[in-house]
């Protein structure tokens, strides 16, 4: 029976080198944690031209600024800024449609037939061709 105390003894001694050195695998482990990663702040940059071209964007933000809505750089891409001047554009002369706009920059349901009572079409809060025609139509006229 020697093989099997020297195949024990062998166990045990690798099995307590092993828990020493930290190199068994058991409930004792934790892998190492990835570096946290910092959480970047979210904001909407995004561009909503509804349509329009760099150039009639460019006439729809020289409109707003003209009335004292400042829609940030004039450079025809209609971002978080210029929808913000437009909410309030149409907050302040009452073109929304039952309750007023929240002046966030997104270009949601209420803001779209919020537009479109601007602009004299069918108000059911979808972008649709009539409405892009619209807003391109006036757009059309150069208000910088």
């Amino acid at each position: 029976m020697r093989p099997n105390i020297l195949t024990r003894t062998l166990v045990t001694v690798t099995a307590v080198a092993g828990i020493t050195t930290g190199g068994l695998v058991g409930t004792g482990f934790t892998a190492p944690q990835p570096a946290p990663v910092p959480a970047a702040s979210a904001s909407i940059l995004a561009v909503n031209n509804l349509g329009l071209s760099t150039t009639q964007a460019r006439h729809w933000q020289c409109f707003l600024d003209d009335l004292g809505f400042n829609p940030g750089t004039i450079d025809g891409q209609l971002g978080t800024n210029s929808w913000k001047a437009a909410q309030s554009f149409f907050n302040y002369y009452g073109y929304y449609v039952g309750s007023r706009l929240a002046v966030d920059g997104v270009v949601g349901t209420n803001t779209i037939k919020a537009l479109q009572n601007f602009l004299g079409v069918g108000i059911d809060g979808i972008a649709g061709p009539a409405t892009k025609g619209a807003f391109a139509r006036f757009n059309n006229t150069n208000y910088c």
